[in-house]
């Protein structure tokens, strides 16, 4: 997703008034401090902003998976011809830094690459053993099971009717599934809108009602949806990550861009206790507020110190940039989880790619 939403105008106003713009120096890192009670940044790093591997720029990350103490999976978005692909990342918390150390072309079943013509990366799974990956594509959408080995396509999970791209559906070009979450069992996955389908549609304070859709399976086999719940984002902001932070709770990532102004990007934790199932609800704007899944923000990444960042666009806060992907990692010292941010380049001059390292109470 490359746009959002204006921000109300108040926020515009404030963002304003604060306002920072500075040249981005690759591969600077930051040190870190408070962000909120519950949140901490570690520090970041722009080591990645416009560099190649193996002939391919490192450039659209939109998400990231966790699959080891200093090790992650991130999914490109794709840009024009370039071709579908994961990077192998090696990742480190304090210092900070990230650096690739592989690459994997995803492939359509005949073996021949997808690309930015038919292929849009957004949501991200690496399933146990890290021999396949699930992998969203918001145009149709769909969910599609990759190897690891050779990047082919072996299986596709089955999407709702009326989850498709109008006309086929009741959802929007570019704002369907925009991120993907597998819990440790692997028996459950969570594939989220980033905006509402047609009869949901955004309420009197331009919130959006969006839909999560549950499925369920067994890793590396089928799954198939089994539930879906109700998530309004703020006023303004669209959701575009989620993550699984244990049996009853989600992590979620909202965000927009105000031209001028910049990019807002919040962080919440996500009740999943005593969730209704909307499923057979034909429009959410139908149903009470206390169907929608109950969320509190965790942190503000305006709020987070700017630590020595800068910025090649406006931003009310240098260290921000267009981030999209999200994954938590494990327990730090003290009880606190793991969290890593990436932002997505555009691969455009005017953007950074940035990663983020910050340790979250979730409890």
């Amino acid at each position: 997703m490359r746009w959002q939403k204006p921000l109300a105008a108040a926020v515009v106003l404030t963002a304003l008034t604060t306002t920072l713009t500075a040249s981005a120096t690759p591969g600077k890192h930051g040190g870190g401090g408070a962000c909120s009670p519950d949140a901490t940044l570690l520090g970041f790093s722009d080591a990645l902003d416009k560099t190649t591997f193996d002939g391919q720029p490192v450039a659209g990350l939109s998400a990231l998976n966790v699959t080891g103490p200093h090790s992650a999976v991130a999914l490109v978005d794709n840009v024009g011809t370039t071709p579908a692909r994961v990077f192998d990342l090696r990742v480190n918390s304090r210092p900070t830094s990230v650096s690739v150390d592989g690459m994997t072309i995803l492939r359509r079943p005949d073996g021949t690459p997808y690309n930015g013509g038919d292929f849009d990366g957004e949501g991200l799974v690496v399933e146990r053993g890290d021999r396949t990956i699930l992998a969203t594509s918001e145009r149709e959408p769909s969910i599609r099971r990759f190897r690891l080995s050779d990047g082919q396509q072996i299986g596709e999970l089955p999407v709702p009717a009326r989850f498709l791209v109008a006309p086929a559906g009741e959802a929007t070009s570019n704002a369907t599934f925009e991120s993907l979450a597998v819990s440790r069992d692997g028996l459950s996955l969570f594939a989220g809108m980033e905006g509402p389908l047609a009869p949901d549609g955004t309420d009197a304070e331009n919130r959006t009602r969006n839909r999560i859709i549950r499925y369920a399976g067994l890793p590396g086999h089928d799954y198939r949806p089994v539930a879906q719940y109700a998530y309004q984002p703020d006023p303004g902001l669209a959701l575009v990550e989620l993550a699984w932070a244990g049996p009853a709770e989600l992590v979620s990532m909202e965000r927009t861009y105000t031209p001028g102004v910049g990019n807002t990007i919040r962080v919440f934790t996500v009740s999943l206790r005593r969730a209704a199932d909307v499923s057979e609800v034909t429009s959410l704007a139908d149903v009470p507020s206390s169907v929608f899944l109950r969320k509190k923000l965790l942190f503000d990444l305006v709020d987070c110190p700017p630590s020595g960042a800068v910025a090649k666009q406006p931003q009310p806060n240098p260290l921000l940039d267009n981030v999209e992907a999200l994954a938590l990692g494990g327990y730090l010292p003290g009880g606190r989880r793991q969290l890593y941010l990436m932002s997505d380049d555009n691969n455009g001059a005017t953007q950074i790619t940035r990663f983020y390292s910050l340790a979250v109470n979730l409890h």
